[in-house]
């Protein structure tokens, strides 16, 4: 259960996980007992196609569809694909490169990050033409603030404002075999966990965080951040190359475990068990480890 967290603390929105196919994370997201939704184009040369939950929260595997586009972009100070860029330069095309953040004004949240000296840089507004399941179109407007350590590499931050949120029933795009029904948890790993601390509590707009926290409460999810032998220990997957900040590990509520893991079985996906986790190990078109956690 998730305590409750201080009032103005931003919810978890999405997550965001690079890939060098669509058709790879489809396949493999598909695999994995989840329902993906069709593909996103943004007007900056990158794609998506998203893996929407009932708590809300939602999954963004994102590759690169246009590369001129991005290239141009990134050299115009888009911080989306340039962070995009940059991850992918260092971690290769597949992994889990930023956590986002719901907001109700990205202006004050930059704002914040600036006056912090934790900005990753200009703001970004965009807008993207939607179409939904019964093919009525509409238009989704975003505005976008980032925040990142000045030596951090493998992660981000973002806060994400919807100026326009199209009305749009997913409850079809929900209903996944595997029985996921929302993020509980998130899990960075850090070589010095106590730096990234303040980051993550300006990110999230936490004040009130301690210095020495591990653990985030946010609204919906908790955001944890271990060493690398404090997570291999807890999930039995390698903890990788060191990093200042990296997001390693997503953990979703399943109905019942029991399911989760009998499709999965049924799927040929390989699987361990941490206590009464079902883990799954990261590959192509699956940025992160997945685990899932039955909760009633």
């Amino acid at each position: 259960m998730i305590q409750t967290p201080p009032t103005g603390t931003h919810p978890l929105d999405h997550l965001v996980l690079p890939t060098s196919s669509l058709d790879v994370a489809r396949a493999r997201l598909t695999a994995l007992g989840f329902i993906v939704a069709p593909t996103g184009i943004h007007p900056f040369g990158t794609e998506n196609c998203c893996v929407f939950l009932a708590d809300g929260t939602y999954l963004e595997p994102l590759a690169v569809g246009d590369d001129h586009a991005a290239m141009k972009a990134a050299g115009q100070g888009n911080v989306f694909v340039a962070r995009d860029r940059l991850y992918r330069d260092r971690n290769g095309n597949e992994g889990f490169s930023a956590v986002v953040l719901t907001t109700d004004d990205a202006d004050a949240d930059h704002a914040r990050f600036v006056d912090a000296s934790l900005s990753g840089g200009d703001m970004l507004g965009f807008s993207r033409a939607f179409t939904d399941a019964a093919g009525k179109s509409d238009m989704a407007s975003f505005k976008l603030a980032f925040a990142s350590a000045s030596r951090s590499t493998d992660a981000f931050l973002f806060a994400c404002q919807r100026v326009n949120a199209p009305e749009v029933d997913r409850t079809a795009l929900q209903a996944h075999a595997n029985g996921a029904t929302g993020i509980v948890e998130i899990v960075a790993i850090s070589d010095e966990p106590a730096e990234q601390r303040r980051l993550i509590s300006v990110a999230v707009n936490d004040p009130t965080a301690d210095a020495r926290a591990s653990i985030f409460r946010l609204p919906n999810a908790i955001l944890a951040v271990l060493d690398p032998a404090s997570f291999t220990a807890r999930f039995g997957v390698p903890a990788g190359k060191p990093t200042q900040l990296r997001f390693a590990a997503v953990v979703f509520s399943v109905r019942r475990a029991a399911v989760a893991a009998g499709l999965l079985a049924a799927n040929s996906i390989r699987y361990d068990m941490s206590g009464s986790d079902i883990v799954v190990q990261p590959t192509s078109g699956q940025g992160a480890a997945f685990i899932f956690r039955e909760i009633q």
